[in-house]
């Protein structure tokens, strides 16, 4: 007997449930979930939260974990499971007795059996002066309430150098219950602007000042400076309570006061039922019914990560910031920010287009305007800031969804101008994405993560094009949206890194490198949601693609290369913890085997959510972790935004009611084969696999194959089509006469090597043929500049081998992006390796080249020493050089460590020894780290 599963048409009435009774908000708090368990409203502008971390660190960049047990402060802004740290501005502290600015001093320990949390309402106990805390919010405004359980002088520390960068600071007093604050900071975000508006119920003296480094006791007026912090005090009795209100702007002070008008600053009671009311209205949106009680509490606790961003922007009156940094009014939509596009394009956006198409618009319309005042289309924007986070231009997706699902509300020529102008530029690869097919190592880092994004980002836009019947850019974004296939070896069955013109090697499915984003070749060899199809016929067929999905579940769950934090929750090499593996459990229904999907999803939901600080399996990133939950718990998922059809699943609840969908949705519980996939049309199920791309192999640009960029004498290269279809041809250098590739080409100078293939294509319904071309592509060879041999002391990182130790002496200059792999990385050591000349020379000058990022621990080396020798055992002093430069510089930089003696010595070999830094030190974000030294090119002269 089937059973149903209800998506009911609800009419817009007042709830009459308790929703948010559910809500855990310390779900995501422990473990690497870096969630906070602050006051917030659904979407709202501010996050008043407690602070226990402050420096930075990768699990605290929510500003709170479980584990710790000191609070100091409370700020306004928090980020939701993200795994870069900013905000946490406007941070108040209370305490009792003589101020201090000392964080060591002014916090305070605290004991979760003293704390609480609930949707829109957070208290705690801060034992060293005990003093009750308790915050709720409003949308725009943050409110305090101290209770001073003993009598003494009380004081409120307001410190602006809490956390991230202060950049420019500026606190003016208006009178003795009311103060106004700018804070400019530089964290991720480069520079975020908040105002804000404080306001306290009694009459407050400022008591001791920090300016510039300076404490004194200045009285009133207007502070300014990038070190800066006031304290407010009155005395208190025990038991006196002391309110107070904070009402933020990302405009002005005009904005805040505007904004302050939201609340009262007496109605604690008030305003704390009110935001229970404002979650229980989102939170009734879905409707679930169960049992077990931590089985609720986990799905509403989802469904309230997925609505604590994106954050309102604008001031009451619909002013914001712009991505020109220029005051702008938003009209006829609400404008906001925090887009984790990376993330929440898979599974929070289009749960958004289910259950909230109002704010839907409302982000394109954002979108567009950051289009219209920056010159492209958001990816990880953060307070009117452009991050550049993470890869692809997924705003797009978001569009295409929108669109496909027929959500109105916003101007689709623009958002199409926009998503064309964002593909059609010439930065992060897209240039040799463009040219070739597909973006190398050489070209560009995350080179194979990047292809596969940039491909499904075209498919979009085409569904857009074709919607809006522009045929010609159809046409080309969907052959865009092939070029997966460049990057798929159809030897091995996966995505792998090309690097000039061949794949790179040795290769390592489990590597997680810089070749990928987040992930390694197992984790990103299924991202082709736009053609599935293809990539079930790239392996050969249904039958072939079962197992490769079945190999990725079984495997060994270990992974090699770099050490990657966001790779968690492994099933065999399925990555739950990190976003590119979330739709790959549903693939199993294009193959016909949805038992398959429904055990693993099952699994997945019974064992990596839990009612518990540490729930969540990796970083909850903006809401997409809780995405997939709520989807997949109701029996839903979305394998490819941008198309009407959903994927479907077991769900796990008998009674689920969705408010506002346009249609009665009825889905069986016992997976048939006409129940993989809906839409909301109701049409039949195999509409979404039909009008799939084929196989076009004629497309495929030829392998390369070549070992390496250099030689010494001469070098054999082989060329091949795309599983021996068609053929190869191919030039040299500049010449446009290209020749047929019959038998492998022998080169003895450095050379440069153009290929393309050619295959004959016949139409479904003509014997005529055509010929079809590929892209060119080219790789470059280089003859080695000499004959030395190198014999490296020290050992570098597998992640950073250059090639090899010839990699050293080939003549070929890495880059400041160092992720191309052309550096070698050396950590925890001094670098040290001897070059032999083969023969007794005259020698004259001796460098090497090093590079610096400190960002991502690669310094300078201290100092460089060189040493020659006639026989490898005896070795005599050449010169040495001393760094000068700042290790706290944040660009990329190369220098050149040369040592010169004006008389000749001679010498076979020579000795290079670079002294690492050692370890980073207290400023640098990876405190107590081991540096790396990365070394290039030794040139002997």
């Amino acid at each position: 007997m089937k059973k149903a599963i209800l998506f009911i048409l609800l009419p817009t009435l007042l709830f009459a449930q308790d929703f948010a009774k559910h809500v855990n908000p310390f779900i995501g708090t422990g473990g690497h979930g870096h969630t906070f368990p602050g006051a917030t409203v659904p979407y709202g502008m501010v996050q008043l939260s407690p602070d226990t971390r402050i420096d930075g660190s990768w699990d605290g960049c929510g500003g709170y974990h479980y584990d710790d047990s000191t609070i100091y402060g409370f700020s306004h802004t928090h980020l939701n499971g993200t795994g870069v740290s900013d905000y946490g501005d406007i941070m108040l502290m209370p305490t009792m007795g003589k101020p201090s600015f000392d964080k060591n001093i002014y916090s305070s320990t605290f004991s979760h059996a003293n704390e609480k949390a609930s949707a829109g309402f957070y208290a705690v106990k801060l034992e060293k002066h005990n003093i009750d805390v308790r915050l709720t919010t409003s949308t725009r405004v943050g409110l305090h309430e101290y209770t001073f359980n003993k009598a003494g002088q009380a004081n409120i520390i307001l410190d602006l150098n809490h956390r991230d960068k202060l950049l420019e600071g500026t606190i003016r007093i208006i009178d003795d219950r009311t103060i106004e604050v700018l804070r400019r900071s530089e964290a991720w975000a480069r520079n975020q602007y908040v105002f804000a508006r404080i306001e306290f119920n009694v009459p407050l003296k400022v008591n001791l000042v920090k300016e510039e480094n300076k404490e004194n006791t200045k009285l009133e007026g207007i502070y300014k400076g990038t070190e800066l912090a006031l304290s407010f005090s009155k005395s208190v009795k025990k038991g006196e309570k002391i309110h107070v209100k904070v009402s933020l702007s990302p405009t002005s002070y005009e904005g805040a006061k505007l904004n302050s008008s939201e609340i009262n600053l007496l109605d604690f009671e008030k305003v704390k039922k009110e935001a229970e009311i404002l979650w229980n209205k989102e939170l009734s949106k879905i409707e679930v019914t169960s049992d077990d009680k931590d089985k609720l509490a986990i799905f509403y606790t989802a469904l309230y990560h997925t609505m604590m961003q994106p954050n309102i922007a604008q001031d009451l009156d619909g002013k914001y910031r712009g991505r020109d940094n220029q005051i702008h009014t938003a009209e006829g939509f609400d404008y906001y920010t925090v887009f984790s596009l990376w993330d929440t394009f898979r599974g929070a956006h289009p749960l958004y287009t289910l259950i909230d198409k109002k704010r839907t618009s409302d982000y394109i319309n954002t979108f567009i305007k950051q289009y219209e005042q920056g010159g492209r289309l958001p990816v990880w924007e953060l307070a009117s800031n452009e991050t550049d986070c993470m890869i692809g231009y997924h705003s797009v997706s978001v569009i295409a969804d929108a669109m496909a699902k027929g959500i109105t509300g916003f101007d689709y020529e623009k958002a199409f101008e926009a998503s064309k102008a964002s593909a059609m530029r010439d930065v992060l690869g897209l240039e040799a994405y463009k040219k070739n097919g597909f973006i190398s190592m050489d070209d560009e880092h995350e080179s194979v993560s990047k292809t596969l994004e940039y491909a499904y980002d075209d498919w979009c836009i085409a569904q857009m094009a074709k919607l809006l019947k522009k045929q010609e850019d159809y046409q080309y974004f969907m052959m865009r949206s092939q070029n997966w296939k460049n990057i798929f070896d159809w030897e091995t069955g996966f995505m792998r890194p090309k690097k000039n013109g061949g794949w790179d090697k040795p290769f390592d499915p489990r590597e997680v490198n810089n070749n990928f984003t987040e992930g390694n070749s197992w984790q990103y060899s299924f991202f082709v949601p736009q053609d599935i199809e293809g990539l079930i016929q790239a392996h050969g067929g249904k039958d072939k693609f079962e197992v490769k999905l079945d190999a990725l579940f079984n495997a060994e769950s270990k992974t090699t290369g770099r050490e990657q934090v966001d790779v968690t929750g492994l099933i065999g090499q399925y990555a739950h913890g990190n976003e590119p593996s979330h739709h790959m459990a549903y693939l199993y229904n294009y193959v016909g085997k949805p038992e398959k999907t429904n055990e693993k999803v099952k699994y997945i939901l019974d064992n990596f959510y839990k009612n518990t600080p540490d729930g969540l399996i990796g970083n909850e990133d903006c809401g997409q972790m809780s995405a997939w939950y709520v989807l997949s718990s109701i029996g839903l998922y979305q394998v490819t935004p941008g198309q009407e059809y959903i994927n479907t699943v077991d769900p796990i609840f008998e009674n689920v009611n969705i408010k506002n969908t346009e249609k009665l949705i009825k889905l069986p519980r016992t997976q048939e084969k006409e129940s993989y996939f809906i839409n909301f049309e109701l049409y039949d199920w195999v509409n979404c696999l039909r009008h799939k791309p084929r196989e076009n192999y004629y497309y495929i640009v030829p392998i390369i194959d070549v070992e390496n960029k250099s030689f010494v004498t001469d070098l054999k290269i082989e060329l091949k089509p795309y599983k021996s279809i068609g053929k190869v041809y191919y030039s040299f250098d500049d010449e446009l006469n290209f020749k047929e590739y019959k038998s492998p080409i022998l080169i003895k100078k450095s050379t440069k090597v153009n290929a393309y293939t050619e295959i004959y294509h016949y139409t479904e319904f003509s014997i005529d043929s055509t010929a079809i071309r590929s892209n060119t592509i080219s790789a470059q060879f280089f003859k080695k500049p000499n004959n030395y041999s190198i014999n490296i002391k020290s050992k570098y990182n597998p992640q950073y081998h250059a090639g090899g130790p010839e990699g050293l002496l080939d003549g070929i200059l890495g880059t400041e992006n160092w992720r191309k792999g052309d550096w070698q990385g050396y950590q925890s050591q001094d670098f040290e390796a001897v070059v032999d000349l083969q023969e007794v020379k005259d020698i004259t000058e001796i460098s090497a080249r090093f590079l610096q990022d400190q960002r991502s621990w690669i310094v300078m080396p201290t100092k460089v020493e060189y040493y020659i020798s006639d026989d490898n055992v005896n070795f005599t002093y050449f010169g040495s050089i001393n760094n000068t430069l700042d290790p706290k510089i944040e660009e990329n930089i190369i220098l050149n460590f040369t040592a010169n003696e004006t008389k000749n010595k001679k010498a076979r070999y020579v000795k290079v020894i670079a002294k690492n830094f050692g370890k980073l030190p207290e400023w640098h974000q990876g405190f107590g780290g081991d540096a790396f030294i990365f070394v290039d090119e030794i040139t002997v002269k």
